[in-house]
């Protein structure tokens, strides 16, 4: 079958087209813009990309298009596959119907962690010998590609809250058929399309309707927002995580994270060294094991693999360091990520410095859903550059106003690269936060501590 893909260089529709492939379909894609890393994929695959939405970059001969939730009425692109009655699905629907339901499918729920933990899973299945297929919304740093089919009987998947496409307003994730559903935590996001914590509940109760009774859902112990979803009603076992509650815990022996004590049910598995920070990241880690144990692994023996983990490309990556100044570009956009983050990160460093650019750019973040608990979030930082582009609706004065003198609003990246040079000093921890491009901000930042 010839499939064309609009919205190919997103890491979603990405891991479809690869996936696509990997089934032996022709594959095609479009996009805004043909940009890396998933256009460099995509290409050693033999995929073709073209750019731009127009009619004419869908292939006469297409027998199916898959359309990304990006895409919405207006666009070129889609008036001509609905003018021309040509036949078009969803990727999660898509993924569901030709892919996921001969597997045993681990979906990976949560407002934050959702991409790091899909890695996990798929490091540790993978040192298990299980030969997992994943999906990945992320550049993984221990597999070569973001998603692929696998040999065993595991499926990993980032499972996505959001909705599914512009003719279908259910999130992805009711797609995917899980036998195992991770709920890391539960958090208001998505403002554009959600009015409130309520709603994104009931898309996590329509999540756990699917769940079979004889399938699992291993949920963050700590979150009361998921307590209150499972209170809507779970007909599957579940297994729990915390620090100091639930199921699977976990006892920091380094206050970075860097090192931990895991149990189950009172009984120790055993300790886990890696190069990842902050107990955001151990949680991660406990609901990682509770998936290989569900999934037949030991998970006494994947601990080891755990030091040889590579996080997804962007959470807290260091890209650069030079004359004494370490740069980290990181995805961070919402509040509780990015306290977390810099926690993590103050732990590791001491009182050495920490300056952070930060681009509130996603839909939440642009319509001001978190502005009021943005400066608190950044509490940890010493000096905070951010950028209000114009168009920003909200007043980011009153954020720079609560960071006491250590805050400072900048109009354009050029200017931001500018004030943050100039404050910069040996001994710095500079992270960049957003969850887009940002200018490649990050990258000319090293360029200039190069230079």
């Amino acid at each position: 079958m010839k499939l064309h893909i609009l919205g190919i260089c997103g890491t979603f529709m990405g891991g479809i087209a690869a996936l696509a492939r990997e089934l032996g379909h022709d594959v095609e894609g479009s996009d805004s813009d043909v940009y890396p890393p998933m256009s460099t994929q995509l290409e050693a695959l033999g995929i073709t990309l073209k750019s731009a939405y127009t009619a004419d970059n869908i292939s006469a001969d297409t027998d199916q298009v898959i359309i990304g939730n990006a895409l919405s009425r207006g666009n070129a692109a889609v008036e001509h596959v609905l003018d021309r009655r040509l036949a078009y699905i969803s990727g999660p629907q898509w993924l569901g119907e030709q892919l996921l339901g001969p597997r045993r499918v681990v979906a990976v729920a949560g407002t934050h962690g959702k991409t790091t933990t899909t890695s996990l899973i798929a490091w540790l299945l993978e040192a298990a010998g299980l030969d997992p297929g994943f999906l990945i919304g992320g550049v993984p740093g221990n597999f070569p590609v973001s998603a692929r089919l696998g040999a065993g009987a595991p499926f990993v998947i980032e499972a996505d809250e959001y909705d599914t496409a512009f003719f279908d307003k259910r999130s992805k994730f009711v797609h995917y058929r899980p036998s195992i559903a991770i709920l890391n935590n539960l958090e208001f996001d998505h403002a554009d399309i959600f009015p409130d914590v309520a709603a994104i509940q009931r898309q996590f109760h329509h999540l756990l309707r699917i769940i079979p009774g004889n399938g699992l859902i291993i949920v963050n112990a700590e979150d009361a927002h998921l307590a209150e979803v499972l209170a809507m009603g779970c007909w599957s076992r579940v297994e729990s995580f915390g620090m100091d509650t639930g199921d699977w815990r976990a006892r920091l022996l380094e206050a970075d994270g860097s090192v931990f004590e895991v149990t189950h049910r009172g009984c120790l598995i055993g300790t886990i060294h890696w190069p990842l920070l902050g107990r955001h990241n151990v949680m991660n880690a406990l609901a990682a094991l509770a998936a290989v144990q569900a999934l037949g692994a030991d998970p006494a023996s994947v601990l080891a693999a755990f030091a040889e983990f590579r996080s997804v490309k962007r959470r807290m990556e260091q890209i650069a360091k030079h004359a004494g100044v370490v740069v980290y570009d990181d995805f961070a956009h919402h509040p509780t990520a990015i306290e977390t983050t810099l926690a993590g990160l103050r732990a590791k460093v001491g009182n050495a410095r920490i300056l952070v650019a930060i681009e509130p750019r996603s839909n939440s973040m642009r319509l001001g859903a978190h502005a009021a608990q943005l400066a608190p979030s950044l509490s940890g930082a010493d000096r905070v550059f951010l950028l209000r582009r114009p168009e920003l609706p909200w007043d980011a004065d009153k954020v720079i106003a609560q960071l006491d003198g250590r805050a400072q609003a900048v109009a354009d990246v050029d200017a931001l690269l500018d004030a943050l040079h100039a404050a910069t000093r040996p001994g710095d921890h500079v992270v960049f936060m957003s969850n887009g491009g940002f200018e490649s901000a990050p990258r000319r930042f090293a360029d200039r501590l190069k230079a």
